[in-house]
């Protein structure tokens, strides 16, 4: 757990999170992350962890950059309780194409097998 006051380096954001210095300056770019900055040196507090914690989590459910930004977004405009209902609506709608997806690749799965099984027994019957 990162103690407040305790500031990541850039180098060190990277190996914590284990993403490339590309991502992370393309995140500062298109503003999910807002550093300190010291020159040219780059120091990421408590809120800056968070933001990519929730950043990185919400890229593996499927969302794009776009929703995250926006859904951040609203933390700052109207406070907790609005965006924790935009995520309730953002997760179900993420829910139900994840479904979707589950249902198309498990009908996929499902023609790949008849065709092999098929392709399977006519070359036994051709022997």
């Amino acid at each position: 757990m990162l103690v407040t006051g305790v500031r990541l380096s850039f180098k060190d954001m990277c190996a914590k999170f284990d993403v490339t210095p590309r991502t992370l300056r393309y995140y500062e770019y298109i503003e999910l992350l807002d550093p300190e900055k010291d020159g040219r040196a780059r120091y990421y507090g408590p809120r800056e962890v968070a933001r990519m914690t929730l950043i990185l989590r919400g890229r593996r459910f499927g969302f794009s950059l776009e929703e995250i930004r926006q859904w951040l977004l609203i933390y700052q405009q109207r406070g907790t309780r609005a965006q924790l209902e935009t995520w309730v609506q953002m997760a179900d709608r993420q829910l139900a194409a994840l479904e979707q997806q589950r249902s198309d690749l498990d009908s996929t799965i499902a023609d790949l097998r008849t065709l092999r099984d098929t392709t399977t027994q006519d070359i036994k019957r051709s022997t």
